[in-house]
């Protein structure tokens, strides 16, 4: 099946090319860098070792963040490349990677883009994050003779349901990889039964993420413009889930005299679309990304801007984190529990059902069914301002029991980066 799947790639390259045609015209691929999608670098390679981590998109990317300042600061004469396959993640690691690493989208599987690829980057060590596989892109990988460890690894039932009706594709990729860290118990096996040979559990890297940043200057000049308003955040909103935050608002607005509702949707460029059809409904909006302030007048706050989650969570005591109440899988429940929110999702949270439980559990985030559930779960917390207190509190006391995930993490990635430089080539590096 796997050299079936190499031989299509290129006999389907007509197909590919339209494909990757129509992503350009919805605004999903990066005309500026494109051939970077076809294998051909941007940046000259950088002398010295260099480490290579993939993942998809924002959050495997984030994710990875902490592992990536580690390793450059144990590391001196190491660079690190990172590649992901989105515009939008693209535009966050640009202002988030640290000196000595630097991002280019992932190579398109086609085996010419790949080999282009690993032809000009030459990586000593590639760490993957979560579950993008790539079959072309990890088959000549190996090939190159380059260690492959997969970090933080998911592998959901869905997901392992329908790889094993694929066992003759997904067996030797998940083989290939030299070790396998996996986010929890029941990932490990289900890898393991994939046919991955060395697997370990070391928990969650999404626990070791440092707080999300925020500019100072912005969140004291919309605290300003807040004022003592009362206000909730729908965060990371998918399709339908703004409507939903719209009702909230609603059925919430007369017990919370000035209530402010803000909306973070997870694509920004959705942004607009979603003012103008809450407009429609009768609320006074105002947009981000149009310049507009949330004045004394506004219901709804859309804040459709890159990178400014951090800002947002920071202003709200109270957070709903959004894809839950719609089947999306859900998103970081930590990032917001880390500033201060009390947080509060729906059912589902496929993607991040380990640190759903775990902060249910310990009485660090509400789960709720529905809309009139948000609703009162919402209400809830802005008149209980203790209640809402406690719920942030346990969550940061979970990230921070957490925090020895990243030194576990390194423990196991150490032994593949080969000897560090002695302490005079360490001293020349920095």
């Amino acid at each position: 099946m796997l050299a079936i799947y190499r031989g299509l790639s290129n006999v389907a390259a007509p197909l590919i090319g339209a494909y990757l045609a129509r992503r350009m015209a919805a605004g999903k691929e990066d005309a500026a860098r494109f051939g970077e999608r076809l294998g051909k670098p941007s940046k000259a390679r950088p002398p010295g070792p260099l480490a290579w981590v993939h993942g998809a998109s924002v959050g495997e990317s984030l994710s990875a963040l902490p592992l990536i300042e580690r390793l450059l600061q144990e590391r001196p004469d190491l660079h690190v490349l990172v590649t992901t396959g989105t515009v939008t993640s693209a535009a966050v690691m640009a202002e988030r990677l640290p000196a000595r690493a630097f991002h280019q989208y992932v190579p398109v599987d086609r085996v010419p883009f790949v080999a282009r690829f690993l032809d000009h980057w030459r990586p000593e060590l590639a760490l993957w994050i979560e579950s993008d596989l790539w079959p072309n892109l990890l088959v000549e990988t190996r090939r190159r003779g380059t260690p492959a460890l997969l970090l933080n690894a998911r592998m959901s039932p869905r997901s392992f349901a329908r790889w094993r009706r694929m066992a003759p594709l997904i067996r030797p990729l998940v083989a290939g990889f030299a070790l396998c860290l996996a986010q929890n118990a029941g990932e490990a096996e289900r890898l393991t039964r994939l046919g991955a040979a060395r697997v370990k559990t070391v928990g969650n890297l999404k626990y070791a993420a440092a707080p999300l940043p925020a500019d100072g200057r912005e969140l004291r000049r919309l605290e300003e413009a807040m004022g003592e308003r009362p206000r909730w955040l729908a965060a990371s909103t998918h399709p339908g889930e703004e409507d939903i935050a719209a009702d909230v608002h609603r059925r919430i607005a007369s017990a919370h005299p000035g209530l402010l509702s803000l909306i973070v949707p997870r694509h920004p460029g959705r942004g607009a679309r979603i003012a103008a059809a809450l407009a429609a409904k009768g609320f006074s909006v105002a947009l981000r990304s149009a310049g507009e302030a949330p004045g004394r007048g506004s219901e709804i706050y859309v804040a459709d801007t890159m990178g400014e989650l951090g800002l947002f969570y920071r202003l709200c005591a109270v957070t709903f984190v959004g894809g839950s109440l719609v089947p999306h899988g859900g998103h970081n429940l930590l990032e917001p529990g880390k500033l201060g929110c009390a947080v509060v999702h729906g059912p589902h949270m496929t993607n991040f059902r380990g640190i759903a439980d775990e902060m249910d559990a310990a009485g660090a985030a509400l789960e709720v069914r529905d809309e009139a559930a948000l609703a009162a779960a919402v209400s809830a917390l802005l008149r209980d301002p203790e209640r809402s207190a406690g719920l942030a509190a346990a969550a940061a006391g979970i990230a921070r029991s957490k925090a020895v995930i990243l030194d576990n993490v390194m423990a196991e990635i150490e032994p593949f980066l080969g000897p560090a430089p002695a302490p005079e080539a360490r001293h020349a590096c920095a």
